[in-house]
């Protein structure tokens, strides 16, 4: 295949954000596109074939939009694009960065990185119910959690309910020091955490006390009805399907809800069906109610969590197959029997 020679500017004081570390953006890219990256002088010449250098030229272009618009570049952010470029799908962090929807309590910016985070916002926006469904580490209790700060804020709604149902994680902690809420507090722990690093823990605390933000298990819910508040259910799949009905069953008017889960974790006990696996195929067409399907590609924790998201889709896919054979074949073999 026949090589060409692409040239971009890149201005000096973009190159070491874009560049990263030791250039190990540019060499991530070197190795994914099969391309070869020169720096001279504020140049960036790209030497490949055709298609690869100007996959190359557009990721380099993508984030010095992004650098000019004040973000760290990240390795999550080469990541994506080259992620997208390998499944032939245009995608514009610049563009998806423009949709703010929020600030911690540090005044750091919180935005959508990915096209499906910001599809999953835009839901919540729109949908007085959405679901939001996938693996680790896809940001859904997180910016479920700022959008609901944000309508606090805004006087959409008059209170943040915050629940998840306490289901041990494999381990049993009966037994620990403690009174009720010592108890239960470890299951509450990560929404208490997302709190603080958006609304800070002075005014999560005062907030509190006057009874406007409220975390608490999911069975704290049972013979309640939940107006004009933003309600978020984590951990959905832990549900039972009587406890999800409960819940549904609880919201009242002006309220808006946010349900999260991640089917793959389920802690329930074996051949217990999920909740939030029922609702999804009970709900899927009652209108209002909206469906947000994260995948590994909307993973933002370290790439590595990616991989490993990816590889357990992998590997119980193939589980999944083989028991699907084994089942195909018994049921053959006692037909011939007959």
């Amino acid at each position: 295949m026949e090589k060409q020679e692409i040239t971009l500017e890149i201005p000096v004081e973009h190159e070491r954000n874009i560049f990263g570390g030791l250039d190990c953006h540019i060499k991530k890219i070197e190795k994914v596109l099969s391309v070869n990256v020169i720096l001279r002088d504020g140049t960036v010449k790209i030497l490949g074939d055709e298609k690869s250098t100007a996959e190359a030229k557009r990721i380099f272009r993508e984030l010095l939009q992004l650098s000019e618009r004040g973000n760290t570049i990240t390795e999550q952010n080469v990541e994506y694009l080259l992620m997208a470029a390998k499944e032939h799908t245009e995608v514009s962090l610049a563009a998806i960065d423009k949709d703010l929807v929020g600030y911690t309590v540090q005044g750091k910016p919180i935005k959508p990185k990915t096209l499906g985070q910001q599809k999953y916002v835009q839901h919540i926006r729109d949908k007085m119910m959405v679901f939001g469904i996938g693996p680790a580490g896809t940001g859904k209790t997180y910016l479920a959690m700022a959008m609901a700060i944000q309508a606090f804020k805004n006087d959409e709604v008059s209170k943040i309910i915050l629940t998840r149902p306490a289901i041990e994680a494999g381990e049993n902690l009966g037994f620990l020091p403690g009174d009720l809420q010592s108890k239960i507090d470890p299951y509450l722990r990560p929404l208490y955490d997302a709190l603080y690093q958006i609304m800070g823990a002075d005014s999560f605390i005062k907030n509190s006390e006057k009874g406007l933000i409220e975390v608490a298990p999911l069975a704290y819910m049972r013979g309640r009805t939940l107006d004009n508040a933003f309600i978020i259910l984590d951990e959905a799949q832990n549900t039972t399907p009587a406890q999800m009905k409960m819940f549904l069953t609880r919201i009242g008017f002006g309220s808006k809800v946010v349900i999260t889960g991640d089917l793959s974790q389920k802690d329930l006990p074996f051949h217990t069906q999920s909740g939030l696996e029922q609702a999804s195929v009970v709900l899927q067409q009652v209108e209002d109610i909206g469906f947000s399907y994260l995948t590994n590609k909307d993973v933002v924790r370290h790439p590595l969590v990616q991989k490993i998201v990816h590889a357990y889709e992998k590997y119980e896919a193939r589980e999944a197959y083989r028991e699907s054979r084994k089942k195909n074949y018994k049921g053959t073999t006692k037909a011939g029997k007959k």
